[in-house]
C-alpha cells in the first residue's frame, strides 16, 4: 500500500499525488468549470433570484474551496498525512452534492422558461446548465478516486 505521498509527478513540491496522475481530474479542470458556472449563472436572468442566488453561492464556494486546496496541497503544507486526504474527500463529496442540488433546479427553472425568454438568455442558461452538470461530474470523479487514495494510505 502506497501512502499519500507514494506518486512521483513532474511538480517538484510535496503535494505532487494531487496534482499528478493519480487524479484523472486535475484540480485545474473543476477551477476551469466551476468559473464557467459562475461567469454564465450571474450573466444569466432566472425568475427565481433565490435559484440564481443558490447557484451562485455553490458555484463560488466550491470554486474558493477547491482553489485554496490547490494552494495547500502546492505550497506542501499537507506533509503526506492521511487526515489531509480525508479533508480532500470531503471537500469534493460536499462540492459534488451542493453542485448536483444547483443543477437539478437551474435545469428544471431552464426547462420551464422554455422558448418563451430571448433566445440568447435562454441559451445562457442552457450553457449555465450544461457546465454544471459537468462540474458536478468532475466532482464525483474526483471524489472517487480521492477515495481509492484515502483507502490505499
Amino acid at each position: 500500500m502506497g501512502s499519500a505521498r507514494g506518486v512521483s509527478g513532474f511538480w517538484p513540491c510535496s503535494g505532487q499525488v494531487t496534482l499528478s496522475c493519480a487524479h484523472p481530474v486535475p484540480h485545474f479542470a473543476l477551477q476551469i468549470f466551476g468559473g464557467l458556472v459562475w461567469i454564465l449563472v450571474a450573466s444569466s436572468k432566472v425568475p427565481n433570484p433565490m435559484l440564481q442566488g443558490w447557484v451562485m453561492f455553490v458555484s463560488v464556494f466550491c470554486f474558493v474551496m477547491s482553489i485554496s486546496l490547490l494552494c495547500l496541497y502546492v505550497c506542501g503544507t499537507h506533509g503526506g498525512g492521511g487526515c489531509w486526504v480525508t479533508l480532500d474527500v470531503v471537500c469534493h463529496e460536499t462540492a459534488a452534492l451542493f453542485y448536483l442540488s444547483a443543477a437539478v433546479p437551474e435545469a428544471f427553472v431552464t426547462y420551464a422558461l422554455g422558448y418563451s425568454s430571448l433566445e440568447r438568455e435562454y441559451r445562457e442558461n442552457i450553457a449555465a446548465v450544461v457546465f454544471a452538470f459537468v462540474a458536478t461530474l468532475l466532482y464525483v470523479i474526483h471524489k472517487a478516486f480521492s477515495l481509492l487514495r484515502w483507502k490505499s494510505s
